[in-house]
C-alpha cells in the first residue's frame, strides 16, 4: 500500500527531488535515521498551548479590546465574541477529528486538508492559508509599531495620531514611511529569529507567555487599586487638533449601563465609519491563532495527541480572559475613552510598563509564530511539488529541518503587506482568508464523515457531520458579512487555483476524498436504479466491446464511444489461461495499462478483464457479470472475423509515438502517467498485431458461438468491419468525418433472405434505425446525413411495396428520425437467391452474395459508415464457416460497416 506520508509521485524534472530523502518521503529506514538526526522535541505545552495562546492574545487583547467595547458595546461585543468562538470551536472539533485519524506531518492545516481532500483542494487551500498567515504577520507587526509610537512617537503627522499622556521619550518621527520603516526593522528581527530555527522561538515563547500573563493579571487587578481618572486625548485630523475628554470611573453601574449597547462612530486611525462587520473583523483577528500549534506539527513529539488537547485548552483559556476583559472595560471606562484611545489598558494600569512590555512581547511572538507557520506551509507545498518549478527550489534549499528559503520568501511577502500602514486596513482581509481556511478544514472533516470510509475512525469523537456542516456554513456566511468584495475575490482566487492544479493533474498516493464520495453516492444511486422500471422511452445502448488487441482496435473503440449516447461503455478482454495452473491472477496487473489506454484515447469507458480457458467462455462470463445493478450491457460489439491482417494503430498515430507527449506541455502526458505506465511501457505491454505466422486463438465455430450465446442471453449483437479505415479520434486529433458531405447509410432489410423486401419495420430493423440516429446525435457526426435504403421488387405485379413505403415514411415521422429514403430495386438480385425452382428452399450462392455486395457498393460507396441487418446465426455449429463466409462476401470492400442484430424494442412514438 502506498505510503501516506509520500508526496506527489515524482515526474519530469522533479524526479531528482526524490533522492533527497525528505522526512515525508522515502523508506522507513530513511525516515527513522532522519528522525534520530532531527528529533521532534516539542511537547503539548510548549508546542501547542504556548504558541496558540500567544497568537490569540497578540496585539488585539492589548490594543483593540477597548475598541470593540467602545464601538459595539458589551452586549454586542459578547455576541461577537460568542459568534467568533462558536465558529472556531466547530473548526477545532474538525481539526481534532482529522489530527487524531493518523500521523500528522509538517505543514499543519495544509497537511490535514491535502491528505483529506486530495492535492487540488489541499494545494489551493494551503496557498490561501499561507497568504492568511502572511497577512496576519503583517497585522501583528503593524500593531507593534502602533504600540511603540504611542510611547516613543514625536508629534503627529496629518495621517497619524499621538497621545499626550506625559509618559515616554518621544524621539521617533512619525509618518507613513516612518511606520513602514519601523515595521520593516521589526520584521527583520523576526526573520533573524526564524532563520535561527523554530526551536529558539519555542524556548523563548514560554518566557513570553509568562510576561504576557503578568501583564494580563496586572490589567485585571488594576481597577481594584487605581482610582477614577480623567484623560485628555488629542488627535490630529486634517491638520486640526481635536481634544477629547476620556473618563476612567472604576467599577460603576452607570458606566456599565451606558456601555451595554452599540455606539458606532469614526475610527480615529482610519477616519472610517465603523459597523458590526468592521468591528467583528478586527475582533476575529484574535481568533486566528487556533492553528498555531497545528502549524508546528513537524516539530511536535506526538502531534495527533498534542494538537487537539493543546488547542482546546488554549482556546478555553483565551475565551475566559477575553470575557473578563470585556466586563472590566465596560464597567470602568466611558465610551469616548474607549473609542478614542487604543492604549486604554496602559493608561489605567497600576504600572503602565506592565502593559507596554506585554504588548511588545505578545506582538513579536505572534509575528514570529505567523512567519514560522507560513514558511512551514510554503515548505510543505514545495515538498509535495504541487506548483512544480515555482516551489521546487524552496524544497531543495534548506539547512537541516529549517527551510530558510521558504522563510525568506515569506518574509518578502510580509514586507509587502506592511505598506498598508495601518492594522485596521488589512484586518478584514486577514479575517476573510482565515475564515476560508477554517471552512476548508470543516469541509475536509465533513467529506471524510460523509464518505463513511472504514479507515476514518479518529480517536476524538466529539464531532459529527452536523458540526462540520454548521462550522463550514458559519465561516462562509461571516466572510460575506465582514466584506463581500474580499470574500468574492478570495473564492474566485481559490477556484482559479483549483483549476490550475486540476489542469496540472497532480497525482498522489494520499488518496482522494472525491473517489470515496463518488463511490458512496454511486452505490446509493445504483441501489435506486431499478431494472424493473426500465422503459423503452429511456432506452440507451450499454455496450460491451470485446477487444483482442487494442493496437488494431483503437478506431473502433473511439467509434463505439460516439455510439453509446451517455450509456455504459465497457472494454472487455479475455486472457486465455487457467487460474489453477498459475501462482497468481495475471489479469490484475494488466488493468493499469488498459486504463491508461482509455485515458490516452480520451474515451469514457470502463475496463473489465477476465481469465478463461477459451474466448467464448470468457465472453459469457463478461456478458453475465459485467456491470452492476441496473447498469449492465445490453449490446455486444465484436470485431469482424476475417483473414485480413490488421494494421498497427500505435505506429500510425503520433500520440503513441516516442516523444509525442514531451512537447505537448501537458503534465498528464505519457512522459509521466503517474500510475507507473509511461509510453514505452504501454507499447511494450500490448503484443504486436496478428501476422501470417501468428496462431489464431479463436476458431470460426467459437466466434459464431459467441454471437449465438449473446442472442440467447437477450443481448443485441453488432459486428464491426473495416473501422480501421476511420481517421483517429484520439487526443490532439481532429476528425475528418462527420461533415455535411458524409453519409450514414442504413439498410434495414435482411439482404440474405428472400423476403428482404418483406418488412422494413421489425424489431431488428428499428434497432438499426435507432443506432444510426444515435450516431447522428454524436458531436462528431451531427452534420452527417442519414440515408435509408429500402429494397423492393419493383418489377413484380404486386405494388404493395408502395403502401409499405408510405407506412414507413409515416413511422419515421412519428419517430422523429430525419433521414432520406432511397428506393432500391433488387429484383435481379433476389432472383439469384430464389432460383428457377420456386418450390426449393432459397440458397445463397456465391453469385447471389456477389450481387448483394455489388448492390451495396453501387449505392453506399460514398458513405462514411453503413448499418446492415445481421441475420441470426445457424443453430448447427457445422454451418458456422458458411455463415461467416456469407457475411464476408456481402461486406467485402465496403468500408466501415456495422452488422447489427437487434432484439430489444428501442423506439417509442408516445410522450
Amino acid at each position: 500500500m502506498a505510503c501516506e506520508r509520500s508526496p506527489l509521485l515524482a515526474h519530469g524534472i522533479f524526479s531528482m527531488v526524490a533522492d533527497n530523502g525528505d522526512s515525508r518521503r522515502g523508506s522507513s529506514a530513511a525516515g527513522d535515521s532522519s528522525s534520530k538526526a532531527n528529533p521532534r522535541t516539542l511537547n503539548t505545552f510548549f508546542g501547542v498551548i504556548v504558541p496558540t495562546i500567544l497568537s490569540m492574545f497578540s496585539i488585539i487583547i492589548f490594543l483593540r479590546t477597548g475598541f470593540v467595547i467602545g464601538h459595539a458595546g458589551l452586549l454586542y461585543g459578547l455576541l461577537m465574541l460568542g459568534v467568533a468562538y462558536f465558529i472556531i470551536s466547530l473548526t477545532i472539533l474538525s481539526i481534532c477529528a482529522i489530527s487524531t485519524n493518523g500521523a500528522v506531518q509538517g505543514g499543519g492545516a495544509y497537511f490535514m486538508i491535502s491528505r483529506s481532500l486530495g492535492p487540488e483542494f489541499g494545494g489551493s487551500i494551503g496557498l490561501m492559508f499561507f497568504l492568511a498567515k502572511v497577512c496576519a504577520c503583517g497585522v501583528y507587526v503593524l500593531g507593534l509599531v502602533e504600540a511603540i509610537l504611542n510611547i516613543f512617537g514625536q508629534d503627529m503627522s496629518p495621517s497619524q495620531i499621538t497621545f499626550f499622556s506625559g509618559h515616554g521619550i518621544r524621539v521617533l518621527p512619525q509618518g507613513y514611511w516612518f511606520s513602514v520603516l519601523y515595521s520593516s526593522v521589526l520584521l527583520l528581527l523576526c526573520l533573524v529569529v526564524c532563520l535561527v530555527g523554530a526551536h529558539i522561538y519555542a524556548k523563548a515563547s514560554f518566557i513570553t507567555l509568562i510576561v504576557v500573563t503578568v501583564a494580563v493579571l496586572s490589567i485585571l487587578i488594576s481597577p481594584l487599586i487605581v482610582g477614577p481618572r480623567h484623560f485628555n486625548l488629542t488627535h490630529m485630523l486634517d491638520h486640526n487638533h481635536t481634544i477629547i475628554h476620556g473618563v476612567y470611573t472604576g467599577f460603576n453601574s452607570s458606566t456599565l449601563a451606558n456601555n451595554l449597547g452599540p455606539g458606532y462612530s469614526l475610527d480615529y486611525s482610519t477616519n472610517k465609519m465603523m459597523s458590526f462587520s468592521a468591528v467583528f473583523a478586527v475582533l476575529f483577528t484574535s481568533c486566528t491563532g487556533i492553528m498555531a500549534g497545528a502549524n508546528m506539527s513537524g516539530e511536535l513529539k506526538n502531534p495527533s495527541v498534542a494538537i487537539p488537547k493543546g488547542t482546546i485548552i488554549a482556546v478555553l483559556y483565551a475565551f475566559v480572559v477575553y470575557v473578563l476583559l470585556f466586563l472590566l472595560l465596560s464597567s470602568t471606562c466611558d465610551r469616548l475613552f474607549l473609542i478614542n484611545d487604543y492604549a486604554v489598558f496602559q493608561r489605567i494600569n497600576i504600572w503602565p510598563p506592565f502593559v507596554i512590555v506585554g504588548v511588545y512581547c505578545a506582538s513579536l511572538s505572534a509575528a514570529m509564530c505567523s512567519l514560522i507557520g507560513a514558511s512551514r506551509i510554503l515548505h510543505a507545498l514545495a515538498v509535495d511539488q504541487l506548483f512544480g518549478a515555482l516551489c521546487v527550489m524552496l524544497y531543495l534549499l534548506k539547512i537541516e529541518r529549517n527551510p530558510w528559503v521558504s522563510v525568506l520568501y515569506t518574509w518578502v511577502l510580509v514586507q509587502c503587506t506592511l505598506f498598508a500602514g495601518q492594522l485596521n486596513v488589512i484586518a478584514e482581509l486577514v479575517t476573510v482568508f482565515y475564515l476560508l481556511a477554517y471552512a476548508a478544514v470543516d469541509l475536509a472533516c465533513l467529506a471524510l464523515e460523509w464518505a463513511s470510509a472504514p479507515n476514518f475512525r479518529p480517536t476524538f469523537q466529539l464531532f459529527s457531520w452536523h458540526t462540520c456542516l454548521l462550522g463550514m456554513l458559519s465561516c462562509l456566511v461571516m466572510m460575506f458579512v465582514i466584506n463581500a468584495v474580499y470574500s468574492s475575490a478570495s473564492i474566485v482566487m481559490l477556484l482559479l487555483l483549483l483549476l490550475f492544479l486540476h489542469y496540472r493533474s497532480p497525482t498522489s498516493s494520499w488518496g482522494y476524498i472525491s473517489q470515496a464520495l463518488i463511490f458512496h453516492q454511486v452505490r446509493k444511486y445504483l441501489l435506486m436504479l431499478d431494472s424493473r422500471k426500465d422503459h423503452v422511452k429511456f432506452w440507451r445502448p450499454q455496450v460491451l466491446l470485446m477487444v483482442s488487441n487494442p493496437r488494431s482496435s483503437c478506431q473502433l473503440i473511439s467509434f463505439v464511444n460516439q455510439l453509446k449516447k451517455g450509456g455504459l461503455f465497457i472494454l472487455g478482454h479475455v486472457q486465455l489461461g487457467d487460474l489453477d495452473m498459475l501462482p497468481t491472477d495475471p489479469v490484475q496487473q494488466h488493468y493499469n495499462f488498459w486504463l491508461s489506454l482509455v485515458d490516452k484515447l480520451d474515451v469514457k469507458a470502463f475496463v473489465d478483464l477476465t481469465l478463461s480457458p477459451s474466448v467464448r467462455q470468457g465472453t459469457q462470463h463478461l456478458l453475465r457479470i459485467t456491470g452492476l445493478g441496473g447498469m449492465k450491457p445490453n449490446t455486444l460489439v465484436l470485431g469482424f472475423y476475417d483473414n485480413c491482417y490488421p494494421e498497427d494503430y500505435f505506429l500510425q498515430e503520433a500520440a503513441f509515438c516516442e516523444g509525442a507527449d514531451k512537447g505537448s506541455g501537458s503534465s498528464a502526458g505519457f512522459e509521466g502517467d503517474h500510475f507507473g505506465v509511461d509510453l514505452p511501457s504501454l507499447q511494450a505491454h500490448f503484443p504486436p498485431v496478428r501476422h501470417t505466422e501468428s496462431p489464431r486463438f479463436l476458431q470460426p465455430d467459437e466466434y459464431v458461438g459467441i454471437i449465438s450465446d449473446a442472442i440467447k442471453m437477450g443481448k443485441n449483437v453488432c459486428l464491426a468491419r473495416y473501422f480501421f479505415q476511420l481517421p483517429p479520434e484520439g487526443k490532439g486529433t481532429s476528425a475528418k468525418y462527420g461533415d455535411s458531405s458524409d453519409m450514414i447509410d442504413v439498410w434495414p432489410s435482411n439482404l440474405l433472405s428472400a423476403d428482404g423486401s418483406g418488412s422494413f419495420a421489425d424489431v431488428c430493423s428499428l434497432f438499426l434505425l435507432q443506432m444510426a440516429c444515435i450516431l447522428n446525435m454524436a458531436t462528431r457526426w451531427r452534420r452527417a446525413r442519414v440515408r435509408i435504403f429500402l429494397c423492393v421488387e419493383a418489377e413484380s405485379g404486386d405494388q404493395g411495396w408502395l403502401a409499405k413505403e408510405e407506412r414507413f415514411r409515416e413511422l419515421l415521422g412519428k419517430l422523429r428520425i430525419r433521414a432520406t429514403i432511397k428506393i432500391v430495386a433488387w429484383d435481379r438480385v433476389v432472383r439469384l437467391l430464389r432460383g428457377t425452382d420456386s418450390t426449393a428452399p432459397p440458397v445463397a450462392s456465391e453469385e447471389f452474395l456477389s450481387a448483394v455486395n455489388s448492390l451495396l457498393k453501387e449505392h453506399s460507396t460514398s458513405a462514411a459508415v453503413r448499418f446492415l441487418y445481421l441475420p441470426r446465426p445457424p443453430t448447427n455449429s457445422g454451418q458456422s464457416q458458411q455463415y461467416l463466409a456469407q457475411l464476408d462476401a456481402v461486406t467485402q470492400g465496403l468500408g466501415p460497416t456495422l452488422l447489427i442484430h437487434g432484439l430489444t424494442p428501442v423506439t417509442c412514438t408516445e410522450l
